[in-house]
């Protein structure tokens, strides 16, 4: 990888998402966020990618993460749980970082209740995908190697 390469990726991780493993494996699975920072590596390291992982159950921790992120990182993954369905400050705390994002979420919030199907991040993001648990991340970072130009 040549020093020029931008092929940073920050995968943030929001309210409860430490609770993987925990919580209702019909919509989240049976693993951990460990095991699902495992599995993200090894997808990212496959598509010459290099990540960084951050959880937080506290939001200004989240969006004093976000205003930092452009030093670490040139693209982001977000599953930020909740908040995406009404953190407008995480919003902004995104659009001010100017990087190019994915929005995750591991069960699929459009067959779920009707608040979650709104994100405060529509418009602002690549792409939002749901419903694919860890395979989710796997295409989200699919598409920001294509976004970076990453293996071309």
């Amino acid at each position: 990888m040549s020093p020029t390469t931008h092929n940073r990726v920050g995968v943030l991780h929001g309210a409860n998402l430490d609770q993987l493993g925990r919580r209702d494996p019909h919509h989240y699975g049976s693993f951990t966020l460990s095991e699902l920072e495992v599995a993200v590596r090894r997808f990212a390291r496959e598509l010459d990618l290099e990540v960084i992982f951050f959880q937080t159950n506290h939001e200004g921790e989240f969006i004093e993460y976000l205003h930092r992120l452009p030093e670490m990182a040139d693209a982001a993954v977000i599953n930020a749980g909740a908040w995406t369905h009404y953190s407008w400050a995480i919003r902004d705390a995104l659009e001010f970082a100017q990087l190019p994002a994915v929005e995750v979420h591991i069960s699929d919030v459009e067959s779920r209740e009707e608040w979650r199907r709104h994100s405060v991040f529509d418009g602002l993001v690549l792409a939002k995908i749901s419903g694919k648990k860890l395979d989710g991340y796997r295409e989200a970072l699919e598409l920001i190697a294509k976004e970076l130009g990453v293996g071309e």
